[in-house]
């Protein structure tokens, strides 16, 4: 039969099963699901198999390459990309971030961006400022009522 998958699976089908059971990533879950699909006998193509779990054929090819080079650790290794890197200095996060400890100081994100570029030298983009402040440093700029003028 054409296609037919030869990959020695060094773990049995219990224990691909136990690890199915309690993996809750889905892409692992996916994987580990490929190898007992396979160690059981119940697909013994890779036609078969890619219908099964819906992947294209070339996915699961890959997947067993993996695991054929770096064994059952190696095929659960995720990829996950490293993004942009921040664009403000850590010196810069340093003393925005001791800034922060006094609410008064800041009002808004734009007087962050300002004082940014003023005392540090750093030209940053609002949603640069607003992102590291709201998420890296789970500050919150909190205008109070007071500070608001009433239209007259």
């Amino acid at each position: 039969m054409a296609n037919q998958i030869k990959l020695d699976i060094s773990e049995t089908a219990v224990e691909l099963k136990t690890l199915l059971k309690k993996e809750s990533n889905l892409q692992k879950k996916e994987r580990l699901q490929a190898l007992y699909l396979l160690k059981s006998g119940q697909v013994t193509t890779l036609e078969a198999l890619s219908k099964l779990l819906v992947k294209d054929p070339s996915t699961i090819y890959r997947w067993f390459q993996k695991y054929k080079t770096d064994g059952l650790s190696g095929l659960l290794k995720l990829y996950k990309p490293a993004g942009k890197p921040c664009s403000l200095p850590a010196e810069a996060i340093e003393r925005l971030k001791q800034k922060l400890q006094n609410p008064e100081v800041f009002r808004t994100y734009g007087d962050i961006q300002l004082w940014l570029r003023d005392e540090c030298g750093v030209e940053v983009d609002y949603y640069v400022v607003y992102r590291t402040v709201r998420y890296k440093l789970k500050a919150k700029m909190k205008l109070s009522k007071n500070l608001v003028k009433s239209p007259s």
